[in-house]
C-alpha cells in the first residue's frame, strides 16, 4: 500500500499524503470526484490489495477573535530564559494577501514596513519589526517583535530569534485545539529575558518554550475553529429551483444569487456551502431534480464555525444532528478522536506553574480541563 501511495502521489499533482498519530494514512485532495479517481487508481493500478477507506473528512483551521486577555509567558526548562507574548486577530484581508504572495517576508524591511503602513495602518515600529510569517513563508500568521530596546537587550534577543521563529512555526503548524493549522493570528513578543551564556539559550531550550507561549497566548484570545466553504454554481430548469434551494438549505448553504440564463429555460443559482456538508451534494441534487440540475464547486474562503469549541457545558450526543452553536465543539472533539488525541484540550501542557498562578490571581475563568 505504501508503494501504491507513493505512486499516486507522483501521478496526481495536487495530492498530499500524510500519516496521523493514530497510524491512519490520510489522502488530501481537491474534491470528492478527484479523491474517487485517486482511490480507483490506488486499488486497481498501483496496489492489488483491499483498502479500507474511512468516511471523508475536512481539514479545519484554528483562529482567535479577540486579543489575549492577559500577557502569557513561559520559562525554559533551565529557568534562565522567559518569553512573554499575546495573540490577536490579523486585519481583514491580510491572511489572503500573505497566501497570494501580495506581500512576501523576503522583502527588505523598508519595503515590508511601507506595505503594512500604507495598506493596513500599522505603526512604523511594528511594521519594521516583523520576524516571520508562519507556518511557512506564505503562512497566514505573523510574528512581531514588540519589545522596547530600553527594556530588552536586543542583541541577546536577536541571538535567539531563529529559535523563537522555529517555535512559532511549529506552533502555527499544529494548533492546540485539534492539531490543525492556525490562521489569521498575529503573535506579539512583548518581553523576553535571555541568558547571557550561549550554552543556556540553545534551540533545545528556546524552541519548545516559544511554542508553549504561542499556544497559551492563543488559548487566552477566545479561540475558534474555521471551516472551508465552497462556491457552488448550479444550473437547473426553472421548475427545479425550489428543489435546489431545499438541498442547499439542508446542508447549511446560503444562496447569493439566482437569475435566468437569457435565451434558455435554465436558471443559474450561486451559493456558498461548507465543505464538510458538501459530501454527496451532487448526487443529492440530481436525485431531487430528476437529474436535471448540474453543479460546479470550487474552494472560496474560510469562515468561523458557530459556537465555542472549548465550551464544556455542551454535550455531544451520538447520531444526533447538532444545533448551530454546538458545531465547533462537535468538530473539535471528532477531529481530536480521529487523530488519536485526548478528547479535550489540556492547558497544563501549555501553561507553566507560575502562569497558572497568575491566572488564578487575575481570576480568569477557564472552562478547559487542567
Amino acid at each position: 500500500m505504501l508503494d501504491g501511495l507513493r505512486k499516486v502521489n507522483k501521478s496526481y499533482p495536487s495530492l498530499t499524503t500524510k500519516v496521523e498519530e493514530s497510524g491512519e494514512h490520510v489522502i488530501l485532495g481537491t474534491g470528492e470526484l478527484y479523491l474517487d479517481c485517486v482511490m480507483h487508481d490506488l486499488r486497481k493500478m498501483y496496489s492489488e490489495i483491499d483498502i479500507k477507506v474511512a468516511d471523508p473528512v475536512v481539514t479545519f483551521c484554528e483562529t482567535v477573535v479577540e486579543t489575549s486577555s492577559l500577557k502569557c509567558f513561559a520559562e525554559t526548562p533551565n529557568k534562565k530564559n522567559k518569553i512573554t507574548m499575546i495573540a490577536e486577530p490579523l486585519e481583514k484581508g491580510l491572511a489572503e494577501d500573505i497566501e497570494n504572495e501580495v506581500v512576501q517576508i523576503t522583502w527588505n524591511r523598508k519595503k515590508l514596513g511601507e506595505f503594512f503602513q500604507t495598506k493596513y495602518d500599522w505603526d512604523l515600529l511594528a511594521a519594521r519589526s516583523i520576524w516571520a510569517f508562519g507556518p511557512d513563508a506564505t503562512g497566514p500568521n505573523i510574528l512581531v517583535d514588540d519589545t522596547l530596546p530600553s527594556e530588552v537587550d536586543k542583541a541577546l534577543l536577536g541571538s535567539v530569534k531563529d529559535s523563537i521563529v522555529q517555535g512559532f512555526q511549529w506552533g502555527t503548524r499544529e494548533g492546540p485545539l485539534c492539531d490543525e493549522l492556525i490562521r489569521n493570528v498575529k503573535f506579539k513578543i512583548l518581553d523576553a529575558v535571555v541568558a547571557q551564556e550561549p550554552l543556556h539559550r540553545g534551540g533545545g531550550q528556546i524552541i519548545p518554550t516559544a511554542r508553549r507561549v504561542v499556544y497559551s497566548a492563543f488559548l487566552m484570545a477566545t479561540p475558534r475553529l474555521m471551516e472551508p466553504y465552497y462556491f457552488v454554481e448550479v444550473q437547473a430548469p426553472a421548475d427545479c429551483v425550489s428543489a435546489v434551494y431545499t438541498v442547499l438549505a439542508r446542508r447549511r448553504g446560503h444562496v447569493t444569487q439566482d437569475a435566468p440564463i437569457p435565451g434558455s429555460p435554465l436558471y443559474t443559482i450561486k451559493a456558498f456551502i461548507p465543505a464538510i456538508d458538501s459530501f454527496g451534494f451532487e448526487t443529492d441534487l440530481r436525485t431531487h431534480t430528476q437529474g436535471q440540475a448540474f453543479s460546479l464547486s470550487v474552494f472560496h474562503h474560510w469562515q468561523i464555525v458557530p459556537g465555542d469549541p472549548l465550551d464544556k457545558s455542551i454535550v455531544i450526543r451520538p447520531l444526533e444532528p447538532q444545533p448551530a452553536p454546538h458545531l465547533a465543539r462537535e468538530f473539535m472533539i471528532k477531529t481530536r478522536r480521529r487523530k488519536g488525541l485526548s478528547e479535550d484540550v489540556s492547558i497544563s501542557k501549555f501553561f507553566d506553574d507560575p502562569m497558572l498562578l497568575e491566572l488564578a490571581k487575575q481570576d480568569v475563568v477557564l472552562n478547559y480541563p487542567m
